[in-house]
């Protein structure tokens, strides 16, 4: 349990750079609605994750920096074929433009 508790509040290290986002992706569904477990390779890849980094936003030609419409903690859609996989301290993430993202699911 502590483990557990100690790795919920490990800090990300990773800063994203302008409008790029992190995101954890949620985990795919181990069972269909009828019961049936899925093996892992039969798992497709859920298009829903958590906001965990944000960038400090798009350069805009004035020199200034246009906000962000997404916020860390937020749970967000995106396309299926968006961002760029990678693994930081054995942890599978996503960076993304914030183009990518299709919605904030509430």
């Amino acid at each position: 349990m502590a483990k557990q508790a100690k790795k919920a509040t490990k800090k990300i290290k990773v800063k994203p750079l302008g409008e790029k986002v992190l995101i954890k992706r949620l985990e795919a569904d181990t069972m269909t609605k009828g019961g049936i477990v899925l093996p892992d390779a039969a798992k497709e890849k859920p298009m829903q994750g958590t906001v965990l980094a944000i960038g400090d936003g798009k350069l805009i030609d004035d020199g200034t920096r246009s906000k962000l419409q997404v916020k860390v903690g937020e749970k967000v859609l995106f396309s299926s074929y968006a961002g760029t996989d990678i693994k930081i301290d054995g942890e599978e993430l996503m960076l993304m433009d914030e183009s990518d993202i299709l919605a904030i699911i509430d």
